[in-house]
């Protein structure tokens, strides 16, 4: 969802190249990060000096998976690799190139129960374990001004009902009542991810990502999309979201001027709003909730989306299997390495980490995060990391469409079940 800058320059931070193997070395693959690839780094040096051996390799975002594609399957592969998990994760598995970890995680169940069931379960295909988190979980939140409501004498919504009133009393105040960048489909993704699952829970969606296009034609999914045309044509986004774009901090500043009231967005809007307004966060102005439930709708209102977590997956034909089975099984849910990563800022995906995150540099926040995951039955990947990129991206071209006005739920469904 455009976390990650885009670079054509491909580091390494290991000794090996790609290509190049070291007997019993464990190649690994990540994306470039220059905070979090010394932390991985820290955990490779914690392998060894258990008596293992590897190196960390770094790519951009576009390079990784390119790279990746033509990899895996060749004497070229990674033993180890970074994924998203999901769809992302389940054309590698399909063709047989990743190692099934379901075993080594029922051997070694305290491993298997430091993590939070519903991010492990982001790299769970059928009944199998095909990777391990291996970075924080990035949810995606209800952002809302708390300067804005407190004049307005509201309060967050807790219910769909409550979100379109709001709607009406912003709106009334001349105040855009949700901030939307609307130049990136992504952004309009989370709303409709969030109104399909409590609309119909998780099952809707699966069966989309696993039995394909015809999983569309579900009824649940048009009476998701009603929903939000309703909001839409009810002025939630204003008129002028389509011209709104996110990477250049136009919503997030629209929200922290006071000019719109709430922001649907990923758990980096705090990090991007402490950058772009800081006197907006320490203030204490910005607040945030989960998404409303819906009334009468079968999805669980603790139910999330985002970005579940980042895995560490083995590809199957590794000389070095059983090395990186104990990589992972070993080095990712140590004290050293969840205590690294909530000094990093991000949210490990551990259960027990509450006493840790409160050394965080935003404690309040990064705690808010984790109960809210700790609590979560369902952790959905944002769809269009779920789903094949080709049908991801005509997905994201339909919902813009959507938006905009230009095609009725139906027609959006009957677009998508159609590719």
């Amino acid at each position: 969802m455009g976390l990650v800058a885009v670079t054509a320059v491909v580091s390494a931070c290991g000794t090996s190249g790609p290509g190049e193997t070291n007997a019993g070395s464990l190649k690994i693959w990540a994306l470039e990060d220059p905070v979090l690839n010394k932390i991985e780094n820290q955990s490779i040096d914690s392998f060894k000096a258990g008596g293992g051996n590897g190196s960390l390799e770094t790519f951009g975002n576009d390079p990784y998976k390119q790279r990746l594609r033509v990899a895996i399957g060749s004497p070229q592969a990674p033993d180890l690799f970074f994924n998203w998990g999901g769809g992302n994760l389940k054309e590698y598995v399909d063709a047989g190139k990743v190692a099934d970890l379901t075993s080594v995680l029922d051997e070694n169940k305290a491993v298997k129960d430091a993590f939070i069931p519903s991010v492990l379960n982001g790299a769970k295909l059928g009944d199998k374990y095909y990777g391990v988190p291996m970075r924080g979980m990035q949810p995606v939140l209800l952002f809302f001004n708390k300067k804005v409501f407190t004049e307005a004498g509201a309060k967050p919504p807790t219910t769909w009902d409550e979100m379109l009133s709001l709607v009406d009393t912003f709106k009334a105040k001349g105040i855009t009542p949700i901030a939307l960048a609307g130049t990136q489909a992504w952004t309009e993704l989370m709303w409709a991810e969030y109104v399909l699952d409590r609309v119909a829970g998780p099952e809707v969606f699966k069966n989309i990502r696993d039995k394909g296009p015809e999983g569309w034609k579900d009824p649940a999914v048009v009476e998701a999309m009603t929903k939000l045309k309703d909001l839409i044509d009810r002025g939630a986004f204003g008129s002028s979201f389509a011209s709104v774009g996110y990477d250049a901090g136009g919503a997030s500043t629209i929200l922290a001027q006071g000019k719109a009231a709430m922001h649907l967005m990923g758990s980096w809007e705090y990090t991007n709003q402490l950058d772009q307004s800081p006197d907006f966060v320490k203030n204490g102005d910005l607040g945030w909730v989960a998404f409303p439930s819906i009334s009468g709708g079968k999805g669980d209102a603790g139910n999330l989306v985002g970005n579940v977590s980042n895995f560490y997956s083995a590809t199957a034909d590794s000389k070095n299997l059983d090395a990186a089975k104990k990589f992972v099984t070993n080095e990712l849910n140590k004290d050293s390495y969840i205590e690294a990563l909530v000094a990093a800022g991000d949210v490990p995906p551990v259960v027990g980490a509450e006493e840790k995150l409160k050394k965080s540099p935003n404690p309040d926040y990064a705690s808010f995060i984790y109960d809210l995951v700790l609590d979560s039955k369902n952790f959905q990947l944002s769809w269009d990391q779920d789903l094949p990129a080709d049908k991801a991206t005509f997905m994201l071209t339909q919902l813009q469409e959507f938006f905009l006005g230009k095609v009725s739920p139906q027609q959006f469904v009957d677009a998508v079940a159609a590719r």
